[in-house]
């Protein structure tokens, strides 16, 4: 075991943690894989806990190796690594030699021992942690990404790592990747999640890469969790040191990028997205999960499903169930795992849904894609989808009156006020019945006449007039309520309507003067929109007689 403290000579006492630096070796009990990618030249078969030398002059390293006969040869290269790579000018090493026998070594070279602190805490690891993979072999999914010729792959051949953004939904292999990378490429890993850490600790980040460029001419991997949860000021931080250099930034999101991510900080990194893992790939890890930890228990083939099911393309909800499920069958002594278990220990499953996120708009987009296609059956599915995600049914609601308004509008008008008293029988009831309001509103509209002649006609209307300049209204369509205004000719020669043949003023003008004729509305012939353009077809051909009576 190798233990350092450092201690400055005047107080002797031990640095407060505030005032010790990140030095290449880190405040905590690294694993052996961690400790010999870091430190390659560290001997030996044990746990290496290391507090990091202070960032004063004049100081004194103690450290105290606890070695086996095998390790005293390498001994001699731990100490000049230590001393050329830790100290600090004034700072010099006292080195303390315990020796063990061989014989009460159980580890061996190959699969050193994990002990005290790290063994108890990879004991209580979460199964989904305990089953990262160490290798990109390991990796299950993300075919596109991984398979031989293809982008990450490539990148791991070459040992050349560039920047990137990670999108994709939970349990795809995001951190997992990013840890492999720092592996991969030989590199340093340090990890920030956006959630907790501010600027400082971006700052302090970036002080270490530049330690560890400096003192080990060692690249540093800069993996970024939640990286859309960091602000525009946040993000921007990063921007020099990836532009340099300094730092291969892995950022990871489950939003969309282009929404959620500078797009100063878009064009340094290349954007892969990750897919929800697929049944056969599930499929795979389960397998593997039962194998290296759970070979006591038996699972049946529909357990197996039910689990995979529920997992829903997400690794670690996966792997959690599984986990619960293995709990919950040693507790009650059981040596299989079974529906009838699974459904007394596992929580109804729920789909992926993100409300506010991409999956959100992903699928009211595609409800609203359903009823303007006329797939009843689509159209309801998604529907529930929404509500079993936890969607707030009056947003459905509301979503419903605009599909009526913009996809069937005049085409069929009952459309419009079968989703207004949806809406208003939903307020009343609530749910889950009103929701069945919503439902029969939902399979209305996706069964009516389709027209979007009146969104069409009003878009155009809107686009015109925002770059039309500001027309007068004519005197003869101006409201006259005063003596004076009639003096001024307003209202003169309207004509009503109501006291023309057909109740409708043929030649009439109602556009201000000098615009020419619009016709934005141009109905379909679909359902009631038929008759609307019949009709407006003959009003029309009335116009047009009395322009040529009147010679206009």
């Amino acid at each position: 075991m190798i233990r350092c403290r450092s201690i400055n000579t005047g107080s002797k006492r031990s640095l407060p943690l505030r005032d010790q630096v990140r030095d290449p070796v880190c405040l905590r009990q690294l694993s052996w894989e961690e400790t010999k990618s870091r430190h390659p030249a560290l001997p030996g078969r044990h746990q290496h806990q290391v507090r990091s030398s202070s960032a004063l002059e004049g100081c004194q390293v103690f450290c105290h190796v606890n070695v086996t006969d095998s390790d005293c040869n390498a001994l001699l290269n731990l100490k000049e690594y230590a001393e050329k790579n830790f100290s600090k000018p004034g700072c010099t090493f006292n080195w303390k030699l315990s020796r063990q026998s061989a014989a009460s070594d159980k580890c061996s070279c190959s699969k050193p021992a994990i002990t005290g602190k790290t063994a108890n805490a990879m004991k209580h690891a979460p199964l989904a942690e305990r089953l990262r993979p160490k290798t990109i072999a390991e990796m299950v999914g993300q075919k596109h990404l991984l398979d031989p010729g293809r982008p990450l792959n490539v990148a791991f051949e070459s040992k050349e790592p560039h920047s990137m953004i990670l999108w994709g939904p939970p349990g795809t292999g995001k951190t997992t990747f990013a840890r492999l990378m720092a592996d991969g490429f030989n590199a340093e890993f340090i990890a920030l999640s956006a959630v907790l850490s501010g600027v400082k600790d971006i700052r302090e980040a970036i002080a270490h890469a530049r330690f560890m460029q400096d003192s080990a001419r060692r690249r540093t991997i800069l993996f970024v969790d939640e990286v859309h949860r960091f602000n525009k000021n946040q993000q921007d931080a990063f921007l020099p040191h990836v532009e340099s250099g300094l730092v291969t930034f892995v950022g990871a999101t489950t939003e969309n990028p282009s929404f959620e991510v500078n797009n100063a900080l878009l064009s340094r990194a290349t954007v892969y997205v990750l897919y929800p893992l697929q049944h056969d790939e599930l499929f795979v890890l389960l397998e593997r999960a039962l194998v290296q930890e759970f070979a006591h228990l038996k699972i049946t083939e529909a357990a197996k499903d039910i689990l995979i099911a529920s997992a829903d393309g997400d690794a670690r909800r996966l792997l959690n169930a599984l986990e619960i499920a293995a709990s919950a069958a040693d507790v009650k002594m059981r040596d299989e795992i079974d529906t009838g278990l699974l459904g007394e220990v596992l929580a109804e499953g729920t789909r992926r849904f993100d409300q506010g996120g991409d999956y959100f708009y992903d699928q009211i987009s595609a409800l609203h894609k359903s009823v303007r296609g006329s797939d009843p059956n689509a159209s309801l599915y998604w529907f529930v989808r929404m509500l079993d995600g936890g969607a707030d049914p009056r947003y459905l609601a509301r979503r419903i009156i605009r599909m009526a308004t913009e996809d069937i509008g005049l085409a069929d008008p009952r459309a419009l006020r079968l989703a207004l008293d949806a809406a208003e029988t939903y307020e009343r009831l609530g749910s889950p019945e009103g929701e069945l309001a919503l439902a029969e509103a939902i399979i209305y509209i996706a069964c009516a006449a389709k027209s979007n002649a009146v969104y069409v006609a009003y878009n155009e209307a809107r686009a015109f007039v925002s770059k039309d300049k500001t027309r007068d209204v004519p005197n003869h369509l101006r409201n006259a309520p005063t003596a004076l205004m009639k003096e001024l000719g307003y209202a003169k020669h309207y004509r009503y309507a109501h006291d023309e043949p057909e109740a409708f003023a043929a030649g009439e003008t109602y556009l201000p003067d000098g615009m020419p004729l619009q016709e934005w509305y141009r109905p379909t012939t679909r359902g009631l929109e038929g008759k609307i353009g019949e009709k407006l077809a003959w009003l029309k051909q009335l116009d047009e007689k009395a322009q040529k009576k009147t010679g206009r």
